[in-house]
């Protein structure tokens, strides 16, 4: 009892306002150079608007300087996760006002900076992150409101009239648990929590580690009453695929780059072509069944088929570390040089770059590559890929893989798209396809958001190609993914490691190598694995089949417990190769060494007896009368 009275006393007279200050100064001191400080100031000042002493950026002012297009409409959800993340790590002080403390939080969140200061939560922005997106309301309202009038100034009054934030603090963990309302400074009767009795202990690692790191754990405990639990919480569907398109465009930004390079590129075709992506990864999340997306659904996806999705967040919030107020050329700078209420934007490299894809297909274009970038690190793929194969120029054959393909020393990716086949086979050709396929058990993949039944498979191979006549081939960081109608990736398992076949009878990733024809001369059914993508020796029908049950070279599913199977019709098919110059250039290479070979081979000449060289050749049974019968050996 004694203890306890001590460390509820030594909790009500710690001030949140108080250890929110010292965290910041922590992450200034300990996140940043103190150049990188002096160019954050300049920006943060150069922009804020200044009401009676408090100085904040407005919702208009973060777009503005990010330049956020307003065509994808993600101003509001971008602000109301900047307003949450200012307040860590109490999150009863959410929304908070974006001051030039609570700013400073949000970049150093967004950029993953903490992780030099927070040793315990370094892999739990993800979590907080949903927080800062989630609304605690069972009626799904879409975006936090505004914070009104009477926020900002019950913050400016108790800035400039210097209250006791001691005191105000141990006022609101009595009322709070008393059951009264909250501060109107902590937030708005939205974010209540409702029915929480029965849930168990939401603990926030990331906010945990900060307060540790301040000798202030109890703190967290009276906080928390304010705190809705994260099982209430949901994200609105509509705010999630706003924030996904802008995720998408800002996939393949560099820290230096401004957004508006790529804003330029949304035409109205391109927005509808993000959009479709972008309910792609919405329909993994399942929002057919659900008003919004759970933490548990989150939580499961994001590490498994999205884990580098928010990496584009810290190129884009790295801009708050370059003025361009401040020349660094100069030793010594004027301060009537440039007026503090000069817009500061990013500067943006004169030097044009080089294109993030060397050429479009008609499957892979900017937001399918972008859309790769969330499960395959942007640095194997922005600027790095090379069209190896494409069926539309190529040709479908295996053939046309073996000459184009073979010779890439690097990994690669490769694209299927096809239209999802009728029930009953349709002509000669399906049902032959049909035919040499074990009896289908599994109904149809879903259908997400698509009405025409189109379907995209993909693999990333991680080891060159080549024939398999016995074993496949491959490695532990293979891929199996589908990209439409629903986004997902299926990982490399080590039960078995089928994972690539690539043989006369097709392209097989997950199956097992073909059997030998039996005595008859008649072939059984082709082998699928229980998690595989097969396409037929044509390149004319694939087939990708998911078993529950597991245990073949892919896992299965991790958010659809169900099975199923997609039989299709191939409408493009693509093979891009991961790698630079330098793997560019052992392909050509060995391109123009088997040149040489087979030049060499054509040119074989013959001795100068000629008729003698062909008499022999005759002997041989290589040329002229092929018809004759073989003679006796007696």
């Amino acid at each position: 009892m004694g203890q306890g009275h001590s460390d509820e006393h030594v909790a009500r007279n710690v001030s949140t306002e108080q250890l929110s200050h010292e965290l910041a100064l922590r992450f200034a001191q300990k996140c940043f150079t103190p150049l990188e400080i002096t160019h954050f100031k300049d920006v943060f000042r150069s922009l804020a608007d200044d009401q009676n002493g408090v100085h904040y950026w407005k919702e208009e002012t973060l777009c503005r300087f990010l330049v956020i297009p307003d065509a994808l409409g993600p101003g509001p959800v971008l602000y109301q996760m900047a307003t949450y993340l200012g307040a860590f790590p109490f999150p009863s002080l959410a929304p908070s006002i974006l001051t030039i403390e609570a700013m400073l939080k949000v970049v150093v969140i967004m950029t993953e900076r903490y992780r030099g200061v927070l040793k315990r939560g370094g892999t739990d922005r993800n979590k907080l992150l949903f927080r800062s997106l989630a609304v605690f309301d069972r009626r799904m309202s879409s975006v936090y409101e505004k914070p009104p009038q009477e926020v900002l100034d019950s913050i400016r009054d108790g800035k400039s009239e210097k209250v006791d934030t001691s005191d105000a603090v141990m006022e609101e963990a009595r009322s709070q648990a008393a059951g009264e309302e909250p501060h109107p400074t902590r937030g708005f009767s939205i974010d209540k929590p409702t029915n929480d009795e029965d849930e168990e202990e939401d603990d926030d690692e990331l906010a945990l580690a900060a307060l540790d790191s301040l000798d202030a754990i109890e703190v967290f405990k009276y906080d928390q009453r304010a705190d809705t639990k994260i099982h209430h919480a949901q994200i609105p569907v509509d705010n999630f695929r706003r924030l996904l398109m802008l995720l998408l465009v800002i996939a393949p930004l560099d820290a230096q780059e401004s957004l508006s390079r790529h804003a330029e590129r949304l035409t109205p075709k391109r927005i509808h072509s993000l959009r479709e992506v972008a309910d792609s990864i919405l329909w993994s999340f399942t929002p057919e069944q659900n008003a919004g997306i759970f933490y548990q659904s989150f939580n499961k996806i994001i590490p498994t088929s999205l884990p580098y999705m928010f990496d584009g967040l810290n190129p884009l919030f790295e801009h708050f570390l370059f003025s361009k107020n401040i020349d660094l050329s100069k030793r010594k700078r004027s301060s009537a040089s440039t007026p503090l209420t000069s817009p500061t934007v990013p500067q943006v490299p004169d030097t044009p770059l080089e294109p993030l894809l060397p050429r479009e297909g008609d499957i892979l274009n900017l937001d399918i590559l972008s859309q790769l970038s969330f499960f395959i690190k942007g640095n194997n793929l922005f600027r790095r890929l090379r069209p190896l194969y494409l069926g539309a120029d190529a040709g479908f054959s295996l053939g046309s893989i073996e000459q184009k393909v073979f010779n890439w020393r690097a990994p690669s990716i490769l694209l299927v798209s096809g239209t999802r086949l009728s029930a009953a086979p349709e002509g000669t050709r399906e049902r032959s396809f049909a035919d040499s396929l074990p009896p289908k058990r599994f109904p149809d993949g879903t259908s997400g958001n698509g009405t025409k039944g189109r379907v995209i498979f993909g693999a990333y191979i991680d080891v060159p190609w080549k024939h398999t006549y016995k074993e496949a081939i491959g490695g532990d960081d293979m891929l199996l993914f589908q990209l439409s109608p629903l986004h997902e990736v299926f990982r490399a398992s080590t039960i078995s490691r089928e994972y690539l076949t690539f043989t006369k009878t097709g392209v097989g990733l997950g199956c097992p190598p073909p059997r030998q024809e039996n005595i008859s001369g008649m072939s059984s059914h082709t082998a699928l694995g229980p998690v595989s993508l097969m396409l037929d020796a044509s390149l004319e029908f694939g087939v990708f089949t998911h078993d529950s049950t597991g245990g073949g070279s892919f896992r299965s599913s991790q958010t659809r417990k169900g099975d199923w199977q997609d039989r299709f019709e191939v409408e493009n098919l693509e093979i891009w190769g991961c790698g630079g110059n330098e793997e560019a250039e052992r392909q050509r290479a060995a391109w123009a060494f088997e040149a040489r070979e087979a030049e060499a081979r054509k040119n074989i000449r013959m001795g100068k007896d000629i008729e003698a060289d062909r008499a022999l050749l005759e002997m041989a049974g290589l040329v002229g009368n092929h018809g004759a019968s073989g003679g006796s050996m007696g």
